[in-house]
């Protein structure tokens, strides 16, 4: 029986904010849920893994997970410091 890969994918998406709270980059994201999927899932097949990867990575991507991050506050109006 094939496992449901987009059920998995989905699971591993919901929980990214836990099990990816140190992944400061995409390698770094990739590995930590390809070692989720060792953890939860040991029984899916390499391709399957691969998959899982991707399809994660691909949610991610469009929620900005790994965008960039500003420092101070990105919406301050830039008059602000030229007035000083």
């Amino acid at each position: 029986m094939r496992p449901n890969l987009p059920l998995i994918i989905g699971d591993l998406a919901d929980r990214a904010d836990d099990f990816l709270a140190g992944a400061k980059d995409r390698t770094q994201g990739r590995a930590a849920i390809a070692e989720e999927i060792t953890l939860e899932y040991p029984g899916l097949a390499d391709s399957d893994r691969a998959a899982v990867v991707s399809g994660v990575m691909a949610i991610l991507e469009d929620e900005d997970f790994f965008g960039l991050e500003f420092v101070g506050d990105p919406f301050a109006d830039d008059a602000e410091s030229t007035e000083n």
